[in-house]
């Protein structure tokens, strides 16, 4: 590891960890008025940040960047305004911090309490999103923690552009300096470097494919908190209405490629309505979707005029690998299963990533059988996998979907950047 890149990362890491302490201390009003003064900075400075993004999309451009990286890349006015409203939004949110969670008294008359704390030093690192710096830094000032920012190099001028418009209304209006930084630096072994400082740095979170995130639960010595990849199944039950099912199946592929709660594999009883399926999957084409079926999909496909084979197939047969690829782009999977809920199931808790699930299906009993057998943070019947994160929940702003099971699962917002501690009031007492 270079030793001058180390020494780089320490020292902010110490500005932080100061920091940190006085963040915990501030009032709610404070905070709230930090996240206010920080959205009205992006406001204001739209254009400075735009032009920053330009250069990393020309870039990316240049590199050859698939679609799906670059629409993440991608900042105009309305997403700078998004985020803006999302520091907003946090506003609005209660306090996360000194909440009560448990109180009672001792045996010996001592009273406990156990409330609700701030994290301290939390490290994120991200891949091609520069609107995660402004949720990032949002969510770790109103749940009173600081925050080191590690964007990817793709982005590299448009998150540096961000955290300088962020720190400065942030320290405008008495927050610490230190509070919300960034590693500027493109080289890897500023990530390494950052993971290391344990007993300094509190947590890491990382955000983005599977690689980095590998990377950082393997070589990291701060506690990891992994927001998965996403391999989303929709399953269509032998009782699920047609057009409900497409719908359905439409929104969670395609709303948006790139994002991690977007479907990536439907499931299909072979039971099911052969026609009503022929019209999912021509509707799926029609987006421009490619399609990996199984021999019996693809049956289907060729029985609905859909091409498959030669030059621009719009569907192709499924390979072992398709079951657990996340594509992040127009292709998805397709599978016929002989065996209904119990099949769905295997399949999802095999190759799923556990981040979120869908059934469609009018029969209760398959419903409720579905809900409670996937392993997932987010299981849904009747609706599009597209609605998990924290905003939709109601959560405000979130770093990422946590898709593990120890502190917390879901979406991970407010409440998981804080841990607690207990309180105890006594008159004298020892223990004999």
């Amino acid at each position: 590891m270079n030793n001058a890149i180390y020494d780089d990362v320490l020292h902010l890491a110490e500005k932080a960890k100061d920091a940190s302490a006085v963040v915990a201390r501030t009032t709610i009003d404070e905070r709230n008025g930090a996240l206010s003064c920080m959205a009205r900075a992006l406001r204001d400075n739209t254009s400075s940040i735009l032009q920053a993004n330009s250069l990393d999309m020309k870039a990316a451009e240049a590199a050859g960047t698939s679609d799906a990286i670059l629409d993440r890349l991608m900042l105009d006015e309305a997403r700078v305004n998004s985020m803006a409203d999302a520091l907003e939004d946090l506003v609005k949110l209660a306090d996360p911090l000194s909440r009560t969670l448990e109180a009672r008294d001792m045996y010996n008359g001592m009273h406990l309490e156990r409330v609700s704390v701030a994290m301290g030093v939390v490290g994120i690192i991200y891949e091609a999103r520069p609107n995660v710096t402004a949720d990032a830094a949002g969510i770790c000032i109103k749940s009173g923690n600081s925050c080191i920012l590690r964007g990817g190099s793709l982005a590299a001028h448009s998150n540096e552009a961000i955290v300088n418009v962020l720190a400065s209304a942030a320290t405008r209006v008495g927050m610490p300096c230190g509070c919300i930084s960034a590693i500027t630096t493109t080289d890897r072994s500023a990530t390494d470097a950052l993971m290391q400082l344990h007993g300094i740095v509190d947590l890491i979170i990382p955000r983005g494919g599977a690689g980095l995130i590998r990377h950082c639960v393997e070589n990291s010595k701060v506690p990891v908190i992994e927001t998965g990849t996403g391999n989303c199944h929709v399953y269509i039950h032998e009782s699920a209405d047609v057009d409900m099912a497409k719908q359905i199946v439409l929104n969670a592929k395609c709303r948006r490629y790139g994002v991690c709660n977007a479907a990536e594999t439907l499931l299909v009883d072979s039971t099911f309505d052969a026609s009503g399926l022929a019209c999912i999957m021509d509707a799926l084409v029609e987006k421009g979707v490619l399609l990996h079926c199984d021999e019996k999909a693809m049956d289907i496909a060729k029985s609905a005029g859909i091409k498959t084979s030669g030059n621009n197939s719009q569907a192709v047969l499924a390979t072992q690998a398709d079951w657990e690829t996340e594509y992040l782009a127009p292709e998805i999977a397709v599978k016929i299963i002989d065996g209904g809920v119990e099949e769905a199931q295997a399949h999802i808790n095999k190759y799923g990533t556990g981040h979120s699930e869908a059934i469609v299906a009018t029969d209760d009993s398959a419903i409720e059988l579905f809900l409670s057998g996937v392993d997932a943070a987010a299981v849904y019947a009747n609706a599009s996998t597209a609605f998990t994160d924290g905003g939709q929940f109601g959560l405000g702003a979130e770093i990422g979907i946590s898709t593990q099971k120890l502190h917390v699962r879901g979406p991970f917002a407010l409440e998981a950047l804080t841990s607690y501690k207990y309180i105890l009031r006594g008159n004298g007492q020892v223990r004999a």
